[in-house]
């Protein structure tokens, strides 16, 4: 309910009155939107229009997706040191260091959002148009462990 904006309209067109209304649904399910949409077409016909879907992305869905990418950039730089160490026979150890260096966001809405209208658009090109993305650069220092070491603590 809190994200249903509801705006009507009464005129009076010679003896008879008529209602106009706008329902504005903000949805973070696609599959949902289109699910309602085709149920209200279905019901109410022509007497419907459904103006085509605008998709942007919460600050708390963007700040969702930075905290996502770099918690990945970290677990694949410290697969990545794994694979070193098993290469020289040592253990990867704890974290040293951890520092996020590079964090770039892009998305092709920044550029072509001037250049089409969103009415010309296609679905998928709306919803292309509307991808976020991003990277991370981490910079990290794992401590090293040899493997002899702790074969001898355990014999």
């Amino acid at each position: 309910e809190e994200n249903v904006t509801v705006t009507e309209d009464f005129s009076r067109v010679e003896n008879t009155y008529q209602m106009e209304a706008e329902v504005c649904i903000i949805f973070s399910d696609f599959g949902k939107m289109q699910n309602i949409c085709n149920l209200l077409t279905e019901k109410l016909g022509t007497s419907i229009t459904i103006s085509p879907p605008h998709f942007y992305h919460t600050p708390e869905a963007i700040d969702t997706l930075r905290r996502q990418v770099c918690v990945t950039a970290v677990g694949n730089t410290r697969r990545k040191a794994q694979e070193v160490c098993r290469l020289f026979g040592q253990a990867l150890g704890k974290p040293l260091l951890i520092k996020e260096e590079e964090t770039k966001e892009w998305g092709s809405h920044i550029d072509s959002h001037l250049s089409h209208s969103a009415d010309s658009q296609s679905l998928q090109e709306r919803i292309q148009n509307a991808t976020a993305y991003a990277s991370c650069r981490v910079f990290a220092v794992f401590e090293i462990k040899g493997k002899e070491n702790r074969r001898h603590k355990l014999l």
